[in-house]
């Protein structure tokens, strides 16, 4: 597993948070570009009302035949990519993007137990991937709420 970690600080005016609130994180989980706005826009709104962070988690995945520190979109591309994106959120943002083989055992991995994690998806009557994806956190205890692009 190879990690890579990009932080961007954007601080949001809220109430004096206690040492306890400043602990807590919304972890956002990266699909495409417009789910992950949607999802930011959520955990922006979770955050603010929690007085807590978002982490952003991007597991980017590299293919086999591929060396997994080279993955096929450049890392600093990706970084910029993602940091743009978490700068449409008040909130104060960390983004994290992590070289992986599975994007499942990377989360499971970089998790803490019980996270409150928002994955965004487009909405569908059919089982999309970040549904199944949702599912398969809650079943390992983590709080996750969809939201709907």
């Amino acid at each position: 597993m190879t990690m890579s970690t990009t932080t961007l600080n954007r601080t949001y005016p809220a109430p004096a948070a206690t040492k306890a609130n400043r602990a807590l994180h919304v972890t956002v989980v990266a699909t495409s570009t417009e789910s992950t706005l949607s999802a930011l826009r959520m955990a922006g709104a979770l955050a603010k009302d929690l007085h807590a962070s978002i982490k952003l988690v991007v597991p980017q995945v590299v293919p086999y035949p591929l060396p997994l520190n080279q993955p096929p979109v450049p890392l600093d591309f990706s970084s910029r990519h993602f940091r743009v994106l978490a700068g449409k959120t008040p909130v104060e943002t960390t983004v994290q993007i992590y070289l992986c083989r599975d994007r499942e055992q990377i989360l499971q991995s970089v998790l803490p137990p019980r996270s409150l994690v928002v994955i965004g998806g487009r909405r569908s009557w059919w089982p999309t991937p970040e549904k199944r994806l949702a599912r398969r956190l809650r079943r390992r205890g983590h709080e996750v709420v969809l939201a709907e692009a």
